[in-house]
Parts: structure tokens; C-alpha cells; sequence
């Protein structure tokens, strides 16, 4: 891959962009993480942010950066990125994170970044710049991850169901306040884990074309920390217009399904950023959500809702590849 000619003042401000984009990741997806905990009132809000921010941070100590060599390297051909397509991407993904966030539709951040990509690279060399092979990955996952997290979430039910049949309420309602904080601090790991990656592969794949890094150089600290504490800043100041569609607008919960929608999320993002998968933690977590709230008979979940999601689900790769493209076109003229 040969270095682009781009001026210091352009990697600073895709750089500065691309943390922009983590922050709001983070406020925009802080919901996965703190709407079941908020919404069964084991903490209160401000007290849900501050336990997610710190673990979204720690994940940094945890995993491996297979999901940000997959974002730099495994979606679209290397080759063609410069600042135009960078640029492009990234205001792709704010742009449709801030359409999504205004309406509070839980979409997902990480594919508005994948179809941020996809847009840009196609604009500037067609279809062709596709990598098809993590282009489908990710496009597979959109069904897997929430049917996983559904799987999950209702068997963890129906298990925990089985072993508390003798307790009364009472009890197991105290048991699962106090659980639910370790099932929510292991959906933030996994949750900073995998998202916070994904703008990591972004500002790697543009060092890389800048001719800064060399492509088997490994990532710089400052790109690692700088993107961890962004995600971790965006979720302590939350995406409050979310928290509610997605803590008791599907499903009412209670602490022992809130744990266990956390937990199978939480499995399901362990599993997906081992295997170096980018996957959408909104997704994740709706999926885990249902599964509770339909193990107890599918009158609990309100189907409508859940409907309007997957909607936007299906809507957010093309839109922000879209406004991508169009940022592309853009980006050739102020950049």
C-alpha cells in the first residue's frame, strides 16, 4: 500500500473526527449497556454511566484487537483508502448516529460504520474495493448476533426460572439486584471491547495510508487509550432518548431478566470479538431482550416495537453508505 500525500492539519482533524465518532458510539450505545439496569432500578442513572464507562475502558486489558484489523483491513481494500474516504465514512456513521439518536432508535453505530465504508469505497472504485469475505461476516451477524443473544437470553431465563422455583420473589428479585451488576459490568467489557475497536481500525487504516504506520506495525498506544477513554467519555454522558425503548418499551423487566438478557449479550460480544467480528451491540442486546421477555410467553413482548427496530436495523448500511458516498464527493472540495 503507497503512503497518500495528506497535510499534518488533515490526520489531525480525521483523527479528532474519528474520536468524535467513538464518543458518540459510546453515548449513543450507552443504552445497551445501562438500560436494563436503570429500567429494574437496581442503580440509578447517573450511578449505570459511571459503572459502564469504567468497565468500556477496562476492556483495553482484555481483548485482543482482532475486531480493529478487521475494520482496518477486512472490509474494504486497503489500497484505495486515503482522507477522502476516511472522511467520508466517518460522517456517514455521525450522520445516521445522530438521525437515529434525535428519533431514539436504537440502531447500531458499528454498521453505520461499515456502511460508512462501504459507501465511501464505493463511490471513489466501485464495488470492487468490497471486501466480500468481512463485508459478509458482518452482514451475517446482523441476523446471528440478536438470534444468539435471543437464544441466550431465554435459556438463561428459563434455567434461572428452574432453580429459583422454590424461592419466593422476594428473594430471588434481592438475589439478582445484586448479580445485575456483574452482568452489566461483563455486557460493558464486551461492549468496549468490541466497539471501541472498530474507530481503533479507522484511525490504524488512515496512519497506515498517511505513511506513519507501516502495515505490520502494531498499533500505537495513543490510538488504543485515546479510543477507549472516547467510548468510555460518550458513555458517561449516555443516550438518555434510548434508555427507554430499549429498558421497558420491548419488555418489562426485572432484575433476574435483566440479568440474563446482560448475560447472554454479554457471551454472545465475547464470543463475536474473540473471533475478531465487528457486531452491533444494540443488536445484541434487543435479541437478549425478546428472549427474556418471550420465555415468559410471547404476549410479554411487544412485537410492534421490536418490529420498528428491525427496521432500522435493515435501513442503517445503506443510509449511512449513502450519506457517506455523498460525503466523499464533499470531502474532495474542503479537503
Amino acid at each position: 500500500m503507497q503512503a497518500v500525500e495528506m497535510s499534518l492539519t488533515v490526520i489531525v482533524v480525521l483523527v479528532l473526527l474519528a474520536l468524535a465518532f467513538d464518543f458518540m458510539n459510546g453515548f449513543h450505545d450507552a443504552a445497551n449497556s445501562i438500560a436494563t439496569i436503570v429500567s429494574t432500578g437496581v442503580l440509578k442513572p447517573q450511578h449505570a454511566v459511571a459503572w459502564a464507562a469504567f468497565f468500556n475502558v477496562a476492556a483495553v486489558m482484555v481483548f485482543q484487537l482482532k475486531v480493529a484489523s478487521t475494520i482496518g483491513k477486512g472490509t474494504i481494500d486497503p489500497a484505495i483508502v486515503d482522507h477522502y474516504v476516511v472522511f467520508g465514512a466517518l460522517i456517514g456513521a455521525i450522520a445516521w448516529n445522530v438521525i437515529t439518536w434525535y428519533y431514539g432508535i436504537p440502531s447500531s453505530s458499528s454498521h453505520a460504520l461499515i456502511g460508512g465504508l462501504a459507501g465511501a469505497a464505493m463511490a471513489k472504485a466501485g464495488t470492487g474495493s468490497l471486501v466480500w469475505t468481512g463485508i459478509g461476516k458482518v452482514v451475517a451477524f446482523i441476523l446471528v448476533a440478536p438470534l444468539l443473544g435471543f437464544l441466550l437470553g431465554g435459556a438463561l431465563m428459563v434455567l434461572v426460572a428452574w432453580i429459583n422455583n422454590r424461592n419466593t420473589p422476594r428473594r430471588v428479585d434481592k438475589t439478582f439486584r445484586r448479580l445485575q451488576l456483574v452482568s452489566a459490568a461483563a455486557y460493558s467489557l464486551g461492549h468496549g471491547g468490541n466497539d471501541a475497536q472498530k474507530t481503533i481500525g479507522i484511525i490504524w487504516m488512515l496512519l497506515i495510508a498517511a505513511g506513519i504506520s507501516k502495515t505490520g506495525d502494531s498499533v500505537p498506544n495513543w490510538v488504543i487509550f485515546s479510543c477507549y477513554a472516547a467510548m468510555g467519555l460518550g458513555t458517561m454522558f449516555g443516550g438518555w432518548r434510548i434508555v427507554k425503548t430499549m429498558g421497558q418499551r420491548i419488555t418489562k423487566l426485572r432484575p433476574v431478566g435483566g440479568f440474563c438478557a446482560e448475560t447472554g449479550g454479554a457471551i454472545t460480544l465475547f464470543m463475536a470479538t474473540g473471533l475478531g467480528i465487528p457486531v452491533s451491540t444494540t443488536h445484541t442486546i434487543t435479541g437478549a431482550i425478546v428472549g427474556v421477555g418471550t420465555s415468559k410467553g410471547p404476549g410479554n413482548v411487544r412485537w410492534g416495537v421490536a418490529g420498528s427496530i428491525v427496521w432500522a436495523w435493515i435501513l442503517t448500511i445503506p443510509a449511512s453508505a449513502l450519506i457517506a458516498a455523498i460525503a466523499w464527493w464533499f470531502g474532495r472540495w474542503i479537503l
